[in-house]
C-alpha cells in the first residue's frame, strides 16, 4: 500500500507542478524535478507523514525499480533514433562530435580539478580529480528527450543531438573505468589492467549483443500478430524483460561480466526500428503509454537530490569549479568538433548547451566510486551537487537553446499548422 501510496503522490505532485511551471514557461521536466524536491525527505517529508511525501531517502528508494524500468523506456526510445536511413546522414558527424566533446569535457575538468588539488593542500586527491573528470562524460539523456517530446522539437539540432546522447553513454563506460581504474592504482600502487580495460569493453560488447538480440526477437514476434495493441503488450513485455536481464552480472575467472541497461535498451531499440517496418507506429503508441512512468522517474529522480551538500562550504566550493569547467568542455568541445565536422551553424552555436543535463548515469558511476571510501563519499557529494544544479537548470537551457536554433515551433504556429493539416484532409475526404 505505502508504495502504491507514494507512486500517486508522485505522479499527481508533478502533474499538478506544471500547472505552477507553465505561466513561467519552464519545461515539464525541471516541474517534475521540484514537486520531487518539494515531497522529498528535506522538504515536506521532513513532516514525517507518509502520504504528503517521502520521509526518509529509503522512502524514495523504495520506488527504484519505477526508476530502473522508466530508464530502460527512455534508452529504448533513444535507440529508435539509430535508424540506418539517419545514420547516412549524420552518424559519422555524431561520432566524431560526441567522442570530441565527452574527452574535452573530461579533460577540462581533469586540469581544473588536479589545480584545485594543488591549491587546497589535500582537500581534494588526485584520484577524486581523474573520477571526477569521468564523470563530466555523462549526459541525462532523459532530461533531453523529454523536452524534445514536450515541444516537439524537429530539425538538424535535434537530429543531431540525440545520437550524441546515446553515444554518450558508451563513451562514459570507457573514460569512467579506465580513470576509475587509475584512481585505484593510485590510492593502492598497483594497476589492474582487467578493471582498466577488459571489464568495460566486456560491459559494452555484452550489453550490445544482449540488446541486438532482445530486438531480433522482438522483430519476430511481432510477426505472430495484427492487433496493434498485442504488438504494444509484446513491446513493453520484452523492454522489461532486456532491462531485467541487464541487471546481472557474474564472473569469469578474473573478469567480471556485467551489462549496461541503457547500452542494452537502445541497442533494442535500434535493432527493433530498423526490421520491423510497423516500429514507427509502435514506438508512437509506446510513448504514450510511458507518460506517467517518466512523470514518476523525474519526481523521484527529484527526491533522490541531496539538499544536505549545500551545507559543506568546500563541496560548494569545488562543485561549483566542476560544473563550470563540465559545462565549458561540454560547448566548446561540441562547438568546434561540430565545426570541424561542418555542420550547419545553428548546430555548432547551441549543441553544447543542450548536452549540459547530468542525472542516472552519473548517480551510477558515483555508486561505483564509493568503493574508494571516504574518498568516494565526497566524489558522491561533489556529484550530487552538480547534479542537483544541472537537472533544475539544465532542461530549461536545452529549451532555449532549441528555440533559438529555430527547431521548437511556437504553440500557436503549431495549433494553425495543426488545423490546416486537418481541413486539408477533411477537404480531400469530401471530393
Amino acid at each position: 500500500m505505502r508504495i502504491l501510496l507514494s507512486l500517486s503522490v508522485a505522479v499527481l505532485t508533478g502533474l499538478l507542478m506544471t500547472r505552477v511551471a507553465k505561466p513561467l514557461k519552464l519545461p515539464s521536466v525541471t516541474a517534475y524535478l521540484v514537486a520531487g524536491v518539494l515531497i522529498g525527505p528535506y522538504c515536506l517529508g521532513l513532516l514525517g507523514i507518509q502520504g504528503l511525501g517521502f520521509p526518509t531517502m529509503a522512502d524514495v528508494e523504495s520506488l527504484s525499480l519505477i526508476s530502473d524500468v522508466a530508464l530502460g523506456f527512455i534508452a529504448f526510445s533513444i535507440g529508435s533514433e539509430f535508424r540506418v536511413s539517419e545514420l547516412k546522414k549524420t552518424g559519422k558527424q555524431a561520432l566524431v562530435v560526441g567522442v570530441l566533446q565527452a574527452l574535452t569535457a573530461t579533460f577540462l575538468v581533469d586540469i581544473a580539478l588536479i589545480a584545485v588539488c594543488l591549491l587546497t593542500n589535500g582537500k581534494l586527491s588526485v584520484a577524486q580529480a581523474i573520477t571526477l573528470g569521468a564523470i563530466a562524460t555523462a549526459t541525462a539523456p532523459a532530461a533531453t528527450l523529454m523536452v524534445v517530446r514536450q515541444y516537439k522539437a524537429k530539425g538538424p539540432l535535434v537530429d543531431l543531438l540525440l545520437p550524441i546522447v546515446a553515444l554518450d553513454d558508451a563513451v562514459g563506460l570507457v573514460v569512467f573505468a579506465v580513470s576509475f581504474g587509475v584512481a585505484k592504482a593510485l590510492n593502492t600502487n598497483s594497476f589492474d589492467i582487467i578493471s582498466i580495460v577488459v571489464d568495460p569493453l566486456v560491459e559494452i560488447v555484452c550489453s550490445l549483443v544482449l540488446g541486438a538480440l532482445g530486438g531480433w526477437v522482438l522483430t519476430q514476434l511481432e510477426k505472430l500478430f495484427n492487433s496493434n495493441t498485442n504488438r504494444l503488450n509484446m513491446t513493453i513485455a520484452l523492454v522489461f524483460m532486456v532491462s531485467a536481464l541487464a541487471m546481472c552480472e557474474f564472473h569469469v575467472g578474473p573478469v567480471t561480466v556485467g551489462f549496461s541497461s541503457l547500452l542494452t535498451c537502445m541497442m533494442l531499440g535500434t535493432i527493433f526500428c530498423n526490421l520491423c517496418p510497423l516500429s514507427e507506429e509502435i514506438m508512437a503508441k509506446a510513448d504514450r503509454w510511458t507518460s506517467p512512468l517518466f512523470a514518476a522517474f523525474f519526481v523521484i529522480s527529484g527526491a533522490q537530490l541531496d539538499l544536505g551538500v549545500f551545507a559543506d562550504g568546500s563541496i560548494v566550493l569545488i562543485g561549483i569549479v566542476y560544473i563550470v569547467m563540465r559545462s565549458l568542455g561540454k560547448y566548446l568541445g561540441a562547438h568546434y568538433s561540430a565545426k570541424l565536422m561542418r555542420c550547419e551553424p545553428q548546430i555548432c552555436k547551441y549543441l553544447g548547451i543542450t548536452l549540459l543535463p547530468q542525472a542516472g548515469v552519473a548517480l551510477g558511476m558515483c555508486v561505483t566510486a564509493r568503493s574508494l571510501g571516504e574518498q568516494g563519499e565526497l566524489i558522491q557529494n561533489i556529484t550530487l551537487f552538480a547534479i542537483l544544479i544541472y537537472e533544475l537548470v539544465g532542461p530549461l537551457l536545452t529549451k532555449m537553446a532549441l528555440q533559438a536554433a529555430g527547431e521548437i515551433v511556437p504553440m500557436d504556429d503549431a495549433v494553425k499548422n495543426r488545423r490546416k493539416i486537418n481541413l486539408e484532409k477533411a477537404a480531400v475526404t469530401k471530393k
